[in-house]
């Protein structure tokens, strides 16, 4: 069982890291095209999405605060294990 915990925690972790990575990049270098970047993309925009429209408020004056909300509900669903 704690392999499961431990296994679980570790993906929470990097999916963390992708969700920064992406953001980092978006930031400073926002028209890239770069294999690696488009797969964490890819991993990262759906949850994105689905937060922007389930909560519209979360994007306020151009500013989406939706990368935030799935960062402290991932850590929350850690707090859990």
């Amino acid at each position: 069982m704690s392999f499961i915990i431990n296994m679980i925690n570790g993906l929470i972790t990097l999916y963390i890291f992708a969700i920064l990575a992406v953001i980092l990049f978006g930031l400073f270098v926002p028209h890239i095209k770069n294999p690696v970047l488009d797969f964490l993309i890819s991993i990262v925009n759906p949850p994105l999405k689905l937060i922007r429209e389930k909560m519209p408020f979360v994007v306020a004056n151009d500013i989406d605060f939706s990368p935030l909300v799935l960062i402290i509900g991932l850590q929350l669903i850690r707090a859990l294990f």
